[in-house]
């Protein structure tokens, strides 16, 4: 079940990649992004980012020792983004 914050980030998500075959509501909080999960790719965390920088003030950049954990699943990025938001 995904929380107001994660479902938001789940239709962030999908608006950037363009994935037209899922709804954000159908996605589970923990799949992971890339690979298994959403099946996303490099291209599409640029894309990502992109998106939480002109909406939320966050900046990540690839060198980010955590960056795998802070695109693990649609948790762990919106915990990355709640804590890091600029208001």
């Amino acid at each position: 079940m995904l929380t107001p914050e994660q479902l938001e980030m789940a239709q962030l998500i999908i608006e950037a990649v363009n994935l037209e075959d899922i709804q954000a509501d159908e996605i589970d909080p923990e799949d992971a992004l890339f690979t298994n999960g959403l099946g996303l790719d490099s291209i599409d965390a640029l894309e990502i980012s992109l998106e939480l920088s002109k909406k939320y003030g966050v900046k990540i950049k690839s060198s980010d020792v955590n960056i795998n954990e802070i695109f693990g699943s649609i948790a762990s990025l919106t915990a990355f983004v709640q804590a890091n938001k600029q208001n």
